[in-house]
């Protein structure tokens, strides 16, 4: 087995994460690295994929944003728009899908595999919705995913919802998808901490990619 390596980051700048996610993939393209999963917390921001359209999904004006304190990032992921911010579980994957994983829809499909796996360890019962990215609880969205691949080299990732204000929602129209709300954890009723909820995805995550701990 691979080995992978567990990074725990703490609160981030998304700026600074966007910069040393580049540097990483680059050392993972260059085999100068293992497989990583970071994990990361960002100050409230609002991010757009590569999908067009999305910046019309931005529904709080540029000043309600800035009076917010809510910047927002053109990034090179999937996807549409989102939103970090505290009390949210980011996961970044570095990881090298070569040989034998080379497929984006695989990729996607086995992160929504582990975060389901993860808060059913939490009693909460985490689905698909079909047609549509991510892990939904009673049709609500708990995780966003939206990631980005360079010569077969992952990175971007995931966002789960813990203890997220999930108020701070309404300043865009999430993932471009009107007609679902989202969730979180504790309005789910877990009153995990974000150690123990992140140690389950990691233990989850070396599972479902059939990686070994570093």
């Amino acid at each position: 087995m691979r080995p992978l390596e567990v990074r725990r980051l703490g609160l981030v700048d998304y700026r600074a994460a966007l910069a040393e996610q580049a540097t990483l993939v680059t050392e993972r393209q260059a085999g100068r690295i293992h497989d990583l999963l970071l994990f990361v917390e960002h100050p409230p921001v609002v991010t757009l994929g590569v999908r067009r359209g999305g910046r019309a999904h931005i529904v709080a004006s540029p000043a309600a944003l800035q009076s917010a304190g809510v910047e927002v990032f053109e990034t090179g992921r999937g996807g549409d728009v989102t939103y970090h911010g505290p009390g949210q579980i980011v996961g970044y994957p570095i990881l090298d899908l070569k040989p034998d994983r080379c497929d984006v829809h695989r990729y996607v499909r086995d992160l929504e595999e582990v975060l389901i796996r993860a808060v059913q360890d939490f009693g909460i019962d985490a689905g698909r919705l079909a047609g549509l990215t991510g892990v939904w609880v009673q049709g609500q969205k708990l995780a966003a995913i939206g990631v980005r691949l360079s010569r077969w080299v992952t990175s971007h990732g995931f966002a789960m919802n813990l203890t997220t204000d999930l108020h701070a929602f309404e300043l865009i129209v999430p993932c471009g998808i009107s007609d679902r709300g989202v969730t979180s954890l504790q309005r789910l009723g877990c009153t995990a901490g974000r150690v123990e909820v992140e140690d389950a995805i990691s233990r989850h995550f070396l599972d479902v990619f059939g990686r070994a701990p570093k």
